[in-house]
């Protein structure tokens, strides 16, 4: 293939760039933000669309965020690939504030006791749900018994403190990011009108000049 990579990259360091990319989170940020300006749509409409993004990075839907935020921008009016790239407001180095102060919250709200001494455990709990999800697939094709107890301990302990504790706060980061983004990217296209604008008109005024030198050399 023309665009495949000469030294293909081990699952070690495709794990490693997951959590840090080669050139560096804030380079990862910058280009985001540049994507972000430069979507031909309205500048209401890309902000809703990182709204979107960065309210769906808020909930324990992982693996999904993408599929969670196209359908939040669907509903809100928003660019759908603007939400995408909202979605990266979710990474590696500000999921674990998110996952730690929504789980609090969450357990706040419905009333149950969160134990922050078994907040490192939280990773263990999603591994657990998914074996359990992986064995009772397997187990509709075998006679092997489906085990639940791993999921009804993620549900209760993790997702659903996870979903109610993270809603609120991610509404309030969702609205901040609209009215955040929307004068930005708006000055932002003027900016680039302008200067498209000026261009054309140099290239114009030299097509001009190369006109008339023609004309006069003839």
């Amino acid at each position: 293939m023309v665009f495949k990579r000469r030294t293909p990259r081990s699952y070690m360091q495709l794990i490693a760039e997951a959590f840090w990319p080669r050139g560096g989170w804030t380079r990862a940020f910058h280009y985001v933000k540049h994507r972000v300006r430069r979507l031909p749509d309205r500048p209401d409409r890309i902000a809703r669309g990182v709204g979107a993004g960065v309210f769906v990075s808020f909930t324990p839907l992982f693996g999904l965020h993408f599929v969670a935020a196209a359908l939040v921008a669907k509903a809100a009016r928003g660019n759908i690939l603007a939400s995408l790239l909202g979605t990266f407001f979710g990474n590696p180095i500000t999921f674990p504030f998110i996952a730690f102060s929504s789980m609090k919250l969450g357990h706040l709200i419905l009333g149950t006791q969160f134990d922050e001494s078994q907040h490192a455990t939280l990773f263990g709990k999603f591994v657990g749900a998914g074996q359990d999800l992986k064995h009772n697939f397997f187990a509709i094709f075998t006679e092997a018994t489906a085990r639940w107890d791993n999921l009804y301990n993620f549900w209760n302990e993790v997702f659903l403190p996870y979903l109610a504790g993270g809603l609120l706060p991610g509404i309030v980061a969702g609205v901040l990011s609209y009215y955040l983004s929307e004068p930005v990217i708006a000055a932002y296209q003027k900016h680039r009108r302008k200067r498209l604008k000026a261009r054309f008109e140099k290239l114009k005024a030299k097509l001009h000049a190369r006109a008339g030198e023609q004309q006069g050399n003839s």
